[in-house]
């Protein structure tokens, strides 16, 4: 591998955005499926390949440069979280001319004061209309492993419900895994409803959900980029399990088959137990068995009261002097 520059924040390439609405003219919409948007019209079209839809032109509201979307048929897409930390969180105020406001929750980050909407309007700054105050706004960087191209995807939502549920699945891999190896998961568009002041508002909030492994197995390290790119495992799903010891190889390293009965009822009490699993230590125990009955019946004497001789060359004979006579060193000393 070649050399880096250690100052640079290396970082993929941004491919596309995954949206949760689209502008009918000039109006927002919401919509109920993925909408997929990016400056390349081939990375698009596979995307309307793999989940539907009709790739458009498309003119982003302001002066953005013209770009190419697909409103998706799909509800829910797979995905990856890359390595390091693919979140980032801010309450943000936007406006014609760009960011106005870029907050922690407790400092401004352009102005490096302490949150102004709190200090204008106060501890329930966030009642107030939107456009007036910031808003919380959290982008997710994923991987989609069957698009084109290597790089990341930004999937951003300004929804309060998944700026907490976001930080606290990601936080919560990122506690097993150290920010190393990717995670499989599913961006999902869940359609919620609360009731508030006797009027009920429904809404979308967009889910981030493990796909294909176990809790285990995402808090247990980080996992090996096959399983996460395929983690129905093939034709065995997960046989291999992130985290747990290597019974077979215990089990092969087993002097006797009582040995091997150990590993089996210590993969039983971990849970780790399967068919395969069962069927291969139970073969182990057959093989070792089988030569523990032919070492028993060798040992016994025949009918004259006789043992089977072991017959061994002389070349196998260890060195060691008969009695009275030097050690084999001094005698080749004289």
């Amino acid at each position: 591998m070649g050399s880096r520059i250690l100052t640079l924040q290396r970082q993929a390439r941004e491919l596309g955005r995954l949206r949760t609405g689209y502008t009918d003219g000039k109006r927002p919409v919401r919509s109920r499926t993925w909408v997929v948007s990016s400056h390349a019209e081939h990375y698009v079209q596979a995307a309307a390949d793999a989940w539907g839809g009709t790739v458009e032109e498309w003119q982003p509201l302001g002066n953005g440069a013209p770009q190419y979307r697909v409103i998706t048929e799909a509800e829910s897409i797979d995905a990856l979280l890359p390595s390091g930390d693919p979140l980032s969180q801010y309450n943000e105020l936007w406006s014609g001319g760009g960011c106005q406001r870029r907050c922690d929750g407790q400092t401004e980050q352009l102005t490096r004061q302490p949150c102004l909407c709190a200090r204008q309007f106060g501890e329930e700054w966030y009642l107030q209309p939107k456009g007036r105050v910031c808003s919380a706004t959290s982008r997710l960087a994923v991987v989609l492993p069957d698009m084109p191209d290597v790089g990341t995807w930004r999937c951003e939502t300004h929804s309060f419900y998944a700026a907490n549920e976001w930080s606290g699945t990601v936080d919560m891999v990122l506690s097993g895994t150290g920010g190393k190896g990717m995670v499989p998961v599913a961006l999902r568009i869940e359609p919620r409803q609360r009731v508030a002041n006797g009027q009920t508002k429904k809404f979308p909030v967009v889910v981030v959900e493990i796909r294909g492994i176990t809790p285990r197995q995402a808090l247990t390290g980080p996992l090996p980029t096959a399983l996460a790119l395929d983690p129905s495992g093939g034709p065995e799903p997960l046989a291999i399990e992130v985290g747990r010891p290597d019974y077979l190889a215990l089990a092969e390293g087993a002097l006797t088959s009582d040995d091997v009965g150990d590993v089996y009822r210590r993969a039983h009490a971990a849970g780790h137990l399967n068919d395969s699993l069962i069927a291969k230590l139970t073969a182990i125990a057959d093989r070792l068995k089988a030569e523990e009955a032919h070492l028993a019946k060798s040992a016994e004497p025949d009918e004259d009261g006789t043992y089977e001789a072991e017959v061994v060359e002389d070349s196998e004979w260890p060195a060691v002097a008969r009695p009275g006579s030097a050690p084999p060193e001094v005698r080749d000393a004289r």
